[in-house]
């Protein structure tokens, strides 16, 4: 792929992903300049990036990805890249409640990026040199039954606001490929987990509970099955697929990691219980694992998630690095550190 490597725009850099991404990319590129747009909701936080923060290859802007005169400016004052398009509205429970900003970032918001990065790039006569990579989601494939994995080849068939809204902008990216010969790849992972994730996914609000001697609220009766991947093997694949990812192609992204929800539950229970005993005293438990609880089952809960990741695999040699456990124990340590600072405070 040819490209101008000295200016990457990347939305959504202060959300979970992004925030691990940031500083892994510019450690991997540090020739490269890198523009972080981001709203700031809920779920983005400055301070998981301090340490780029203070590099001069590194700016921030706060803003909107639906702000068409903001996206202009930008592509206007910088010769952006590529762009790596991570920003979206992703907390499932969150887009069951309120439909409305899912379908305004991911759907509305991917649709201005493209078309911005579009005329722009047309205009310079760099179409089909410079990439979009959009950053999607296992989910839009649907549920699973006991066996079998998605691929790259299988349908679209999502079952809740928050997946069907990535499913459109999926579809919009590669239709901007198709139609206008834009560089465009889309990659989909499995569920990530580690440091910096925000408190309502499910890992840090099993570890936030745990650690305040709270019921840790478990959908149904947790058999619901997902596949786990650490966020710095993610990290590698995105890197890759962007450099080296064939254009107009879909690259699935797993970790291999099969867990039902209650199974991760007692896993992080019992890390917990060796890392910090004072807790369990603290809150009169011989095991934080007492305070899970069942409650009752979301909305259109998809039963198993699961991806074929032979792809990326066979194509571009990655795999995932990160053993499942020793992972855990590396998020849960980070998660136990944010803890102690906040009793401090």
């Amino acid at each position: 792929m040819k490209t101008n490597k000295s200016t990457i725009l990347i939305t959504g850099g202060a959300g979970f992903i992004g925030a691990n991404f940031i500083p892994y990319f510019m450690k991997k590129h540090p020739d490269y300049t890198i523009i972080n747009l981001d709203k700031l909701t809920y779920a983005g936080n400055l301070l998981h990036l301090t340490e780029v923060s203070d590099s001069p290859n590194y700016h921030f802007i706060h803003g909107d990805i639906t702000d068409e005169q903001l996206v202009t400016t930008i592509f206007n004052r910088y010769d952006i890249g590529g762009v790596i398009h991570f920003a979206a509205e992703s907390h499932v429970d969150r887009s069951i409640e309120d439909a409305n900003h899912f379908i305004q970032t991911n759907v509305l918001g991917t649709m201005v990026l493209l078309q911005i990065a579009k005329n722009d790039w047309q205009r310079k006569r760099q179409l089909q040199h410079r990439r979009f990579h959009h950053i999607s989601t296992d989910e839009v494939y649907g549920s699973l039954g006991e066996k079998g994995k998605f691929t790259e080849t299988t349908p679209y068939n999502p079952r809740n606001p928050y997946s069907a809204s990535k499913a459109g902008a999926n579809m919009l990216v590669k239709s901007f490929g198709y139609t206008y010969g834009m560089d465009v790849v889309v990659t989909s992972s499995s569920n990530n987990y580690g440091p910096k994730q925000h408190d309502e996914k499910l890992i840090p609000t099993i570890i936030r509970k745990a650690l305040k001697g709270e019921a840790i609220p478990i959908y149904g009766d947790g058999s619901n099955i997902r596949d786990w991947l650490y966020v710095s093997d993610h990290c590698g694949a995105l890197d890759l697929v962007f450099h080296h990812g064939k254009s107009l192609e879909k690259y699935n992204i797993g970790g291999s990691n099969e867990q039902t929800n209650i199974a991760i539950a007692k896993k992080v229970c019992h890390i917990l219980d060796e890392l910090t005993p004072e807790s369990k005293r603290e809150n009169g438990l011989s095991s934080h694992g007492e305070l899970i609880t069942y409650t009752k089952d979301r909305p259109g809960h998809d039963q198993r998630y699961a991806v074929d990741d032979q792809k990326i695999r066979t194509e571009l040699g990655w795999k995932p690095v990160e053993d499942f456990h020793t992972g855990l124990q590396k998020t849960i340590k980070w998660y136990i550190r944010q803890w102690a600072k906040s009793k401090v405070h």
